[in-house]
């Protein structure tokens, strides 16, 4: 199959899929594999990141205003009687930026191991999504959900994110269930989840850049660029209403899914 197709093709299960809490990135490696990527590990890696890039990028239009009000509060602390003032849009930025140290740390001291995760390793995503079926089945039950997120939680919310770099941890559903099992409300579980993961995958992307990762052939240039924008314009239309399912959706509806997913690959896999 011409390789823009497969760019094409993955850009749009990256964009469906990363607002739903069923692993973008383990859907990612499942349609490599049947699409038969022979892409090497760090080629497919660079792919994946560059799709959640785009997928990041939609956010960033999608939550603009909370982003810009948010993020503009590292740049504006506010002062009362002479000392500093921490303001909400202040609190809530540095909850952001705690919630990234996990995930961070784990990617720069593993970022070698984390690449042989994504060359076709079809029974670890299924049984990471059994994983997150679990997970989501757990949060489903979980009620008293009122509270707001603290700095504790947030620490907490990213030690989830961190796991669910593993292809077939869904990160939304990863860090939305950890959420709620931690007694927050889904609406704010769902916000803080999708606007946690901007400043770290882009961050990713401007490592890459800078390592040199994106020094390709001009033909894989292009397939990263049809599906960075296939992946952008199908993450920017699904957003606001998966987002909104998300929010109102029992959660055990993708547990079921994360389930049978995994156990219908596994047996096409050995068979």
């Amino acid at each position: 199959m011409d390789e823009l197709i497969k760019a094409l093709i993955l850009g749009v299960v990256q964009g469906l899929t990363e607002f739903l809490p069923v692993s973008s990135s383990g859907h990612l490696e499942l349609a490599k594999y049947f699409l038969q990527d022979d892409s090497i590990a760090a080629q497919s890696m660079l792919m994946t990141v560059s799709l959640h890039a785009a997928t990041a990028l939609s956010t960033v239009v999608v939550f603009r205003k909370d982003i810009v009000r948010i993020f503009g509060g590292l740049f504006h602390w506010p002062t009362r009687h002479g000392r500093v003032h921490f303001g909400e849009s202040q609190l809530y930025s540095v909850k952001i930026l705690l919630s990234m140290v996990p995930a961070a740390v784990v990617g720069l001291l593993f970022d070698q191991e984390l690449e042989v995760l994504f060359d076709k390793q079809v029974p670890l995503v299924c049984m990471m999504l059994f994983v997150t079926g679990l997970l989501l089945l757990l949060a489903d039950k979980a009620c008293h959900t009122d509270k707001t997120v603290s700095f504790s939680h947030s620490l907490i919310i990213g030690l989830a994110q961190a796991i669910a770099i593993l292809p077939g941890i869904s990160r939304s559903g990863s860090t939305i269930a950890t959420s709620v099992l931690l007694g927050i409300d889904r609406n704010e579980a769902a916000r803080f989840s999708f606007l946690m993961v901007v400043p770290l995958i882009l961050g990713k992307m401007a490592k890459d850049v800078m390592d040199g990762a994106f020094a390709q052939e001009g033909e894989q240039v292009l397939a990263l660029g049809v599906g960075f924008v296939a992946a952008f314009v199908t993450g920017l239309l699904a957003c606001t209403w998966m987002i909104a399912l998300v929010r109102k959706a029992q959660l055990k509806w993708f547990a079921w899914y994360c389930f049978a997913v995994g156990a219908i690959v596994l047996l096409v896999y050995y068979l």
